[in-house]
């Protein structure tokens, strides 16, 4: 169970967030550089071979402007039979390129400014940042350029979010292509615990 009191922040910049899935089968670590709404982040993503993926390591690269949204994201994923490489940028007319082993493409994905990682409870902090929803009361649906791991597919998507007044203790309801649920964040922004997905250890 997780323990970490939701309002309070992480506090020193950079720092290293970890992850751990309810059913153990993936950990997550990311280290995180603020300056403030800006973010670099790189992390690794550990899985073991489930029911609903094989075994799988990825890492990652993240620049987001000033803003908080993304600029450019690097995967590189590692199954037992090869290694993929997927880059995601964005550029100044808000179009993404994506570069991959299928080739490359452009397209403006719906408006999206986010990049959501399925199985990553760190890429939920871009939007939640973003749009101050771990500071005030709101209810967002927000385009994602969505990320399917291990296999890089990537498609266009949308997040909801509905978060409480600040101080009543509930967490912010999340509805998304595979979960429906209510996530706690830390005052900074970042998950805490996304039920069914992982906790922070």
């Amino acid at each position: 169970m997780v323990t970490a009191d939701p309002t309070g922040k992480v506090g020193t910049w950079p720092a290293i967030l970890t992850w751990r899935s309810h059913d153990v089968t993936r950990m997550e670590s990311t280290r995180v550089q603020l300056s403030g709404n800006r973010m670099k982040a790189h992390g690794r993503i550990v899985a073991a071979e489930c029911e609903h993926h094989p075994a799988f390591s990825a890492s990652y690269d993240l620049v987001t402007n000033e803003s908080g949204m993304t600029n450019r994201l690097s995967l590189t994923v590692s199954l037992a039979e090869h290694d993929r490489q997927l880059s995601i940028a964005r550029d100044e007319e808000n179009m993404w390129l994506i570069t991959g082993h299928e080739g490359q493409s452009r397209g403006s994905y719906d408006g999206a400014v986010d990049v959501d990682v399925v199985l990553s409870p760190f890429f939920n902090a871009l939007p939640i940042r973003r749009a101050g929803l771990h500071r005030r009361a709101d209810e967002v649906d927000l385009p994602v350029v969505y990320v399917h791991l291990p296999h890089l597919t990537v498609v266009a998507a949308t997040i909801s979010y509905r978060s409480p007044e600040p101080g009543s203790g509930a967490g912010i309801e999340l509805h998304s292509p595979v979960a429906e649920t209510t996530v706690v964040v830390d005052g900074d922004g970042f998950i805490i615990d996304y039920p069914g997905l992982a906790e922070r250890i």
